[in-house]
């Protein structure tokens, strides 16, 4: 008895073939995007989280008292900023005379920016008797700055989001602090 055996024609390697590359390219793709990820969550700072986020969640309500207090004593400002001189200029008014009754008082502007706190700037100025003040700036890079200007002792504050070149100024006022009736 004679046994035919099937005559199998010019067959490849496997790695002549284009199957099995096509599967593996799948995990391998996975491996180099886990190996980046890695890479950049040790080489990166997590600066977005504060060290003692739960404290500052608790203190929320004791904000909001700086917040109504502004309410109470009317207060307002605008602030614009010139890039050509490098000065930010604005004005503080208030409907009515802080608690101290301090003239000249310390005026603490803070911008914070919305994800590296390296560049984040507070400003302290002196607004004149009638409310004005500017202060030298250097160049303010293009970002959603969030904007919380208060006084020295920290009784009252006021704070907004200033999308800054798009926004020439930014105009805060306390009564948008004001609950709805």
């Amino acid at each position: 008895m004679q046994t035919v055996s099937p005559k199998l024609g010019n067959t490849l390697p496997w790695y002549r073939h284009r199957w099995p590359w096509l599967l593996m390219s799948g995990p391998a793709v996975v491996v180099v995007a886990g190996i980046f990820t890695a890479w950049l969550a040790i080489s990166r700072a997590d600066a977005l989280v504060a060290d003692d986020y739960y404290k500052q969640g608790k203190a929320i309500n004791k904000d909001l008292r700086r917040d109504h207090e502004a309410q109470r004593l009317g207060a307002s400002i605008g602030i614009a900023y010139d890039p050509a001189s490098a000065v930010l200029r604005g004005r503080l008014q208030m409907r009515q005379t802080p608690a101290t009754g301090e003239e000249g008082q310390t005026l603490v502007l803070n911008l914070v920016h919305p994800t590296l706190p390296a560049k984040d700037r507070t400003l302290m100025v002196h607004p004149a008797a009638d409310g004005s003040f500017s202060v030298p700036l250097a160049e303010m890079e293009q970002a959603r700055w969030r904007l919380v200007a208060e006084d020295g002792s920290h009784r009252w504050r006021l704070h907004g989001t200033w999308v800054w070149p798009q926004q020439r100024s930014i105009e805060m006022n306390a009564e948008a602090y004001a609950p709805a009736e």
